[in-house]
């Protein structure tokens, strides 16, 4: 028996593409790939509670480690004995390493680039970058936050994730060679920084490179070829995945096939429906975004059929379920008219509601491309 704290366990490669079934075993419990990964930036689904997230099936969940240092500190969450406990969730926690705040708060999110919706500064929130590391202004209270691969893994360790990130630096899709360059150099020293701290104080916790290199398909290869001969637990694709969902899918066929086949991989940032039916196939594990459960608080609910406006015309009519053989507690239980109701009216049940819906919509279509993939129809 393998008594080792985390692994992956490949059970099966299908015959018609790069999609793949697996289990990462971790101490806080199994994840299946290919998997959703719920986004609770800062320790909490909006509008649930962790039992409940939990009960729906979600087996790995997203923290935000910036967020997390500048409230309620990272100390803190030590201090109630980890982040399990802090925040009452009994299965895997994934944490990011605050990196994804140098390009976001500099430039916008990933899905902005991918809605091809330009890059707005945000004046004052980075004061520095340099070898060392990132300098922000926190958005608590404005003090100067000192970001380095050393402290941005110490505060993983003291989060206590199953799952920590490595430090890295994410240029938007607009930078110039020469810079993309640089960054992705300075970006391998500090994730070397970041595996030398983590090996210091392995704590039961697995850490994830991240390969970056922007579109360029050379720095690409590059990047997951340096990373891959390095002792990490597995690897995680990040930075500009460029500026339509053609090019991401570009860049995710190109590198996928340079990561190591014996350890898990993660897509950063992307569970769009269209991006994960395009993404399985080359073999992507897991996926995190706060997209499903983000549209879920707009209304938006995921279905077999489509998303459908809670609010759309026809629906305050509707005494059915959202889906007629859904399986979640709100269609077991209410009607889309009510939905309907809850939204015009600005009832705060609404999203809880909706938000239940989506997750369990994500865990249920993960579960069916497993299927799929044992049965080599994918």
């Amino acid at each position: 028996m393998n008594n080792q704290p985390f692994r992956f366990e490949l059970l099966h490669t299908s015959t018609k593409s790069r999609a793949r079934v697996g289990k990462i075993h971790t101490p806080h419990g199994i994840i299946d790939t290919p998997g959703f990964v719920a986004v609770g930036t800062n320790g909490s689904i909006k509008g649930l509670d962790n039992p409940t997230v939990e009960e729906l099936g979600v087996q790995l969940m997203f923290c935000n480690t910036y967020h997390l240092m500048l409230q309620p500190g990272s100390k803190t969450i030590k201090e109630a004995g980890g982040i399990h406990t802090f925040i009452n969730r009994h299965q895997p926690i994934i944490t990011d390493s605050g990196g994804f705040q140098v390009f976001s708060l500099m430039y916008g999110g990933v899905h902005q680039e991918l809605k091809s919706q330009g890059l707005k500064k945000t004046e004052n929130s980075v004061l520095k970058i340099n070898e060392e590391g990132v300098l922000f202004r926190s958005y608590r209270d404005g003090s100067p936050v000192l970001l380095t691969a050393e402290t941005s893994i110490q505060a993983q360790k003291d989060i206590g994730a199953d799952i920590i990130v490595s430090f890295d630096e994410l240029p938007p899709s607009h930078t110039d060679p020469d810079k993309l360059r640089r960054s992705l150099d300075r970006t391998h020293r500090w994730e070397k920084r970041s595996l030398d701290t983590h090996l210091q104080n392995p704590n039961n916790q697995a850490l994830y490179a991240v390969v970056h290199g922007g579109i360029d398909q050379n720095l690409r290869k590059k990047s997951a070829e340096y990373l891959g001969s390095l002792p990490f637990d597995g690897y995680a694709v990040g930075g500009s995945l460029g500026k339509t969902r053609e090019e991401m899918i570009e860049v995710v066929k190109f590198v996928w096939p340079l990561l190591p086949t014996d350890k898990p991989n993660h897509l950063l940032g992307i569970a769009d429906l269209p991006s994960i039916e395009a993404c399985i196939p080359a073999g992507v594990d897991t996926f995190d975004s706060a997209y499903p459960t983000k549209a879920a608080r707009h209304g938006l609910l995921l279905t077999k059929r489509g998303r459908v406006r809670a609010t759309a015309g026809g629906n305050a009519s509707y005494h059915r379920p959202i889906e007629d053989d859904c399986t979640c507690s709100t269609c077991q239980r209410f009607t889309l008219s009510y939905l309907c109701h809850l939204f015009k009216a600005h009832e705060l049940t609404a999203y809880s509601l909706a938000t239940v819906h989506n997750l369990h919509f994500m865990v249920q279509l993960m579960a069916d491309y497993r299927t799929k993939i044992l049965e080599n129809e994918i």
